[in-house]
C-alpha cells in the first residue's frame, strides 16, 4: 500500500485528506466544465442526416474496430430499437468532427421493449426495480454508447488532450478519474439530460462494472441491479433515475452537467 492509500485509511487525517482531495476534484472539475464548453459541444441527432452520422460511428466502433456486430454494405450500424430512441452526439468543434454518439431507447407500450429486457431478460434480480414494474413512457436505457478511437485517451501530449476530449493522464489522490475521458462522462450526463427533459423517470444500462466505479467519483450512482455476465465483454445491469442523479453529482461536475443540458434542450424543443 502507497503512502497516501496508508493516510486515507488513518482516522482523522484520513477524513481531511480524503476532503483535500474532494475540493480538488471539484476544483479541477470546474476546469473540465470550461474545458468541455471550448471543445465539445453535445447535439441532439434531430434530422436524417445526423442520425446517418451516428449510425456511421456505431458501425465504425461496434462493426469496424470491436467486430460485435458484422460489418454491413452501407456503413451504417442500425438495429430495431432505432425506431423508438432518441439520438445525442459530441463534436469537436476544432476539427468540426462527430467523436462520439449515444442513445436513449424510450417505450411507447410493451410492445416497444427496452435492449436489457430483449437480450438480457434474467439479468436483472432486482425485482423491484424491473422495467415492468413503472410505465412504459417512464423507462428508458442508454444504449450504443460510442466513442471514435481517434478520440480517446493518448499517452502523449498529457495537457492538451482535452482539446480531443480526454482528462490529463495523472490521477485525482486514489481515483484515476483523470484518467476518465470528458466524452464518456459527457454522454452519460447527455443521456441523464435527455430522460429528465422526456418525462423518462427510470433508466437502466448495462456496462462494464469497472465503469459503473469510475462513473461514481463524478457522483453518477448507478444501482447494480445483477451479476455481471460475458454480453460484449464483461457488463452488468444498472438503474439510475433522475433524483438519484441531481443528488450525488459532485458540485464540479454540476457545471459541465449544466452546460450540456442546455445544448441538449436546444434540441429536444
Amino acid at each position: 500500500m502507497n503512502w497516501s492509500k496508508k493516510l486515507l485509511n488513518v482516522p482523522v487525517v484520513g477524513a481531511i485528506t480524503k476532503r483535500i482531495a474532494s475540493m480538488k476534484v471539484n476544483h479541477d472539475a470546474m476546469d473540465i466544465a470550461e474545458h468541455f464548453t471550448q471543445f465539445l459541444k453535445p447535439e441532439i441527432a434531430n434530422t436524417d442526416e445526423l442520425r446517418d452520422e451516428v449510425f456511421r460511428i456505431r458501425h465504425n466502433v461496434y462493426c469496424e474496430e470491436l467486430a460485435y456486430e458484422k460489418v454491413k454494405d452501407g456503413g451504417k450500424e442500425q438495429d430495431e430499437f432505432d425506431a423508438h430512441s432518441i439520438f445525442a452526439m459530441i463534436k469537436h468543434k476544432p476539427s468540426d468532427t462527430y467523436t462520439s454518439c449515444v442513445r436513449m431507447v424510450i417505450s411507447a407500450n410493451e410492445s416497444e421493449l427496452l435492449p436489457i429486457e430483449k437480450y438480457c431478460p434474467n439479468v436483472i434480480q432486482n425485482k423491484e426495480l424491473h422495467p415492468s414494474n413503472f410505465p412504459r413512457h417512464e423507462v428508458g436505457e442508454i444504449s450504443r454508447l460510442a466513442v471514435k478511437a481517434d478520440f480517446r485517451r493518448r499517452k502523449i501530449d498529457k495537457f492538451k488532450g482535452s482539446a480531443v476530449g480526454t482528462i490529463n493522464e495523472p490521477t485525482y489522490s486514489e481515483t484515476e478519474l483523470r484518467c476518465f475521458p470528458f466524452i464518456a462522462i459527457g454522454l452519460y450526463m447527455i443521456g441523464a439530460s435527455i430522460s429528465i427533459k422526456t418525462g423518462v423517470k427510470h433508466v437502466y444500462v448495462m456496462m462494464e462494472p469497472r465503469l459503473a466505479r469510475s462513473l461514481r467519483f463524478v457522483g453518477i450512482n448507478f444501482i447494480q441491479l445483477g451479476e455481471a455476465i460475458d454480453y460484449h465483454g464483461l457488463r452488468a445491469p444498472y438503474y439510475i433515475n433522475p433524483t438519484i442523479f441531481m443528488e450525488n453529482l459532485t458540485p464540479g461536475f454540476k457545471c459541465l452537467y449544466k452546460e450540456i443540458e442546455r445544448e441538449i434542450g436546444k434540441g429536444l424543443k
